[in-house]
Parts: structure tokens; C-alpha cells; sequence
């Protein structure tokens, strides 16, 4: 192949690489979410003063290797003092349960009777949910309060 010939390739070729690159990497730098909130024997709130029920976490956009945190109050409301537990669910799709951990600083916490208090979740996001395509996805928290 001549100059000329590998001149004009690289005329063609660079540009064609430089934006194929830059598709790959902006789609896959941001990945939309969203939770639904279920509870058992405990009820959930956005504010402290536990007056705005709490039902789905809007999570925004995470980038791969990146984490958010959101705030909710929990209460009981029942008659015994309850033990907290948290678990996930309802994946879609169900491989993102594998590049997403969702965590939180209330599990074995207990809540006496008419009493709230604040708790923290973590949503941290695999680096390698970018190569398995994850775009976005969708899940259940449900906090059980145990008495």
C-alpha cells in the first residue's frame, strides 16, 4: 500500500474510529433506575416528621462504579417494639441484581413501639455493568419490620 493510499485510509478510518469510540462510551456511561419501596409491619416516609409517605426511590443517573445514596424514616407503628431487615427483589432486568448492590445502615435495628428513626441506602453500581449493556433498570426494596 502506498502513502497516498494509507494517508487517505487514515483520513477515513480516524474519524470513523474517534465517533464509534465516543457512541460506545456515552452510551454506556449513565444508567437510569428506579425502586419501588414495599414495607411489612413498618411504615415508610420521606421526611421526619413522617407526613409524606415514601413508595419509590428515583435513583437519577448512576454512572458505572458510581453510587448514590437516598434518605427515608422508618416507623412503627404497631404495638411491639420491631426489628429491621431489608432485601431486594423483583430485578428487571434480573442480571442487574449482579452489577448493582444495594445496601443500608438499619439492618437488626430496632424501633420501639410509636417511635421513628432515619436510615440510609446505598446503591453502588459495577464498573462492569457497562459491558453487560445495562441501561437501565428497575427493582423492589421492601423493609420488613419484625417483632
Amino acid at each position: 500500500m502506498d502513502k497516498r493510499t494509507q494517508y487517505i485510509l487514515a483520513l477515513i478510518l480516524v474519524p470513523v474510529l474517534i465517533v464509534s469510540v465516543y457512541a460506545v462510551l456515552v452510551a454506556t456511561r449513565t444508567i437510569s433506575n428506579t425502586a419501588a419501596i414495599k414495607t411489612v409491619g413498618v411504615s415508610a416516609w420521606q421526611d421526619s416528621n413522617c407526613t409524606i409517605t415514601l413508595t419509590t426511590y428515583d435513583w437519577g443517573t448512576i454512572d458505572p462504579g458510581g453510587s448514590a445514596q437516598k434518605t427515608m424514616y422508618l416507623k412503627n407503628d404497631g404495638n411491639a417494639a420491631i426489628t429491621l431487615n431489608m432485601t431486594t427483589g423483583s430485578w428487571v432486568p434480573t442480571n442487574a441484581s449482579i452489577y448493582v448492590t444495594v445496601t443500608w445502615n438499619r439492618e437488626g435495628a430496632v424501633i420501639p413501639v410509636g417511635n421513628s428513626l432515619q436510615a440510609n441506602v446505598t446503591l453502588s453500581v459495577s464498573t462492569s455493568a457497562a459491558t453487560a449493556a445495562i441501561t437501565s433498570f428497575s427493582f423492589t426494596i421492601t423493609i420488613t419490620g419484625t417483632a
